[in-house]
């Protein structure tokens, strides 16, 4: 199992535009969303090609593959005009590591959820600042922002395999990869 996952999209039609291409890229097998995918939020310029009701039909049309995670910049009628559901956050197991996605927000590497137990991974989006890091023995990644990175990173993604992570950027470079068997 491949599963490319990206977050931040903040409406880009331009950025949303790429995914199909990565998704193939990759030769992924599911997409995972760590949230905030119309709206570009106050705080935020807005992004190249701004359209989230186009943005929306992208998404749409990769719904069958489609896991998403809800954003801080998202709202119940992002949820009208997604044909997929949303969730506060999910779990999952590859390799007998337990794998944790959250939008970030709320809980990230300097505040873990108290009702989680026995992560080995986190992955999380909201910073818009892709990295992979190790803390207290557990992995942490941020797929960074595809549309509006933050920091000096770059426009970017993570790729999750059976055993490892890995942070490209939408052109594929690896920027950075760790093994979790």
């Amino acid at each position: 199992m491949k599963s490319v996952i990206l977050s931040d999209i903040h409406g880009s039609l331009y950025y949303a535009k790429l995914i199909s291409d990565i998704l193939e890229r990759e030769q992924a097998d599911n997409l995972i969303l760590l949230g905030d995918l119309y709206y570009h939020g106050p705080r935020n310029p807005l992004p190249r090609d701004y359209a989230p009701a186009e943005v929306a039909k992208i998404l749409n049309s990769m719904k069958e593959n489609v896991s998403a995670i809800r954003g801080n910049c998202d709202a119940e009628v992002d949820e009208m005009i997604s044909e997929f559901e949303f969730q506060d956050d999910m779990i999952m197991y590859r390799n007998n590591k337990k794998i944790y996605f959250t939008h970030g927000h709320k809980f990230n590497m300097d505040k873990l959820p108290e009702d989680i137990f026995g992560i080995n991974v986190m992955i999380y989006g909201h910073f818009h600042t892709g990295f992979i890091k190790q803390k207290d023995g557990i992995i942490f990644a941020n797929p960074g922002s595809i549309s509006l990175p933050k920091e000096d990173t770059e426009h970017s993604y993570l790729v999750l395999t059976e055993d490892e992570i890995i942070l490209k950027n939408v052109e594929e470079k690896i920027i950075d990869k760790i093994k979790f068997c």
